[in-house]
């Protein structure tokens, strides 16, 4: 069976799960700040950990990092966070850290990034990959419902094509909502 830790699962409480969050409130297991460092649990600990809407609160580097250490062997990390575009950046106050399609290239080997610094990292961890790398349009509004989900097939066809939509105007243009990835140890 799957050990599963849910970081800052808000009222996103998932049976199954270990569910940590910063307040007591029904369904948390945990009530941990994610950057009280370190977090609670042992070495390899989780073979699947969800973090969602967090990292943009937070200095993620060191977070990632204890994230990483309780991660077993071939977990996966499975992370959301705002598009430096979204709108959210600008209106949550409490939002500290902005992101892009590149970002989490730093922290993961055979990426761009890795190959350019010929293994020489940033910092002394690394992941051993990126899988399901997307951008994703906001899509509840009927104006542009069409065509987020068509630049979202667009720009989501190849990882060129996310660098591309972040190079040029486009990414103004048609502004993302967030970034989902999954990071394996």
């Amino acid at each position: 069976m799957l050990r599963k830790l849910n970081i800052g699962s808000g009222s996103d409480i998932r049976p199954g799960w270990v569910n940590l969050d910063n307040i007591d409130r029904p369904g948390v297991d945990v009530v941990h700040d994610i950057e009280d460092l370190p977090l609670p649990f042992k070495e390899n600990s989780f073979d699947v950990i969800m973090c969602r809407d967090i990292l943009e609160h937070v200095d993620y580097v060191p977070v990632l990092k204890d994230l990483y250490r309780i991660l077993s062997p071939g977990g996966k990390l499975h992370v959301r966070v705002p598009h430096y575009t979204s709108r959210n950046n600008y209106t949550d106050p409490t939002h500290k850290r902005r992101f892009s399609v590149s970002t989490f290239d730093y922290f993961s080997k055979g990426t761009y990034i890795w190959e350019r610094r010929r293994g020489e990292f940033y910092f002394d961890f690394a992941f051993s990959r990126l899988e399901n790398l997307r951008l994703n349009f906001d899509k509840s509004s009927s104006r542009v419902l069409f065509y987020n989900r068509l630049i979202e097939w667009i720009f989501n066809l190849t990882p060129r094509q996310r660098v591309f939509y972040e190079m040029t105007g486009l990414s103004w243009m048609f502004p993302a909502a967030d970034i989902t990835v999954t990071l394996v140890k």
